[in-house]
């Protein structure tokens, strides 16, 4: 089942958030296996974070390789707030066919 994580770190600042971004790109999770989607929004200095996962165990194999990225960069992300999904809608791109 689908699953919903929200996290608000204290002091995510939006330069952590870029560096977290680039390290998970260069370890090759910067679009992980399982996660349907992702956004980062908020004040500049304390962003939230929401996930959509298809699964506990995707979200957990790619905090393999978050944690450690977010410890070096001094961020603590806290107990994400867990939400089961009952439905998603995928919007198509701008400009694309319907």
């Amino acid at each position: 089942m689908a699953m919903l994580l929200e996290f608000t770190p204290s002091s995510f600042t939006t330069e952590k958030y870029d560096l977290t971004i680039r390290q998970l790109e260069e370890a090759g999770q910067g679009a992980p296996a399982g996660r349907l989607s992702h956004v980062a929004y908020g004040d500049p200095n304390a962003l939230r974070v929401t996930d959509v996962w298809e699964s506990q165990e995707a979200f957990e194999a790619f905090g393999r390789t978050l944690m450690p990225i977010l410890k070096a960069a001094g961020v603590d992300p806290g107990e994400p707030k867990v939400t089961p999904v009952h439905n998603t809608i995928v919007a198509a791109p701008v400009g694309a066919a319907r």
